[in-house]
């Protein structure tokens, strides 16, 4: 399960539009450091799942069309990327010259495959706005920790 840069920018594209009415994709893109196109075709995968909606004309734009209470980094992910497997053969329908005639399956296989479900799991646990809640929080502590007030040394 390589999670790509494109399901990287699909998380970013939404936490932009979490405290958002409406909003332009340029604002998206100066919010998150994206380039138009990038935004553009994410959008069109999210607006396509039904995670936002589209507006067209003068004052159109995106908005969200979900409850980020509701959705998972698991769903944004799988949304970009349906197939998102961290190895070719554990993709159905996948031929692995490693299994053997006698129908032992290969030990590796076994564990990638555990291994993907542990991920999977892990992606579905919590939801989007707790994320970011705690993306936030992070953030925040880690520039507070940061900064030294004038006049104060460390």
């Amino acid at each position: 399960m390589l999670i790509t840069r494109e399901c990287d920018y699909a998380v970013r594209v939404l936490r932009a539009m979490a405290e958002e009415k409406r909003v332009s994709v340029n604002e998206i893109c100066e919010k998150e450091l994206i380039t138009a196109p990038f935004a553009y075709k994410i959008l069109k995968k999210l607006q396509k799942s039904g995670m936002v909606r589209g507006y067209r004309g003068v004052h159109g734009g995106y908005s969200l069309n979900c409850d980020l209470d509701q959705i998972t980094l698991y769903d944004v992910y799988t949304t970009i990327d349906p197939g998102m497997f961290i190895i070719d053969c554990l993709e159905p329908g996948y031929d692995c010259a490693r299994n053997s005639a006698d129908g032992q399956t290969c030990s590796v296989h076994c564990e990638l495959a555990e291994i993907q479900e542990e991920l999977c799991r892990m992606l579905k646990r919590k939801s989007l706005k707790k994320t970011y809640k705690w993306l936030t929080f992070l953030y925040v502590n880690r520039y507070r920790k940061c900064v030294i007030p004038i006049g104060q040394s460390q």
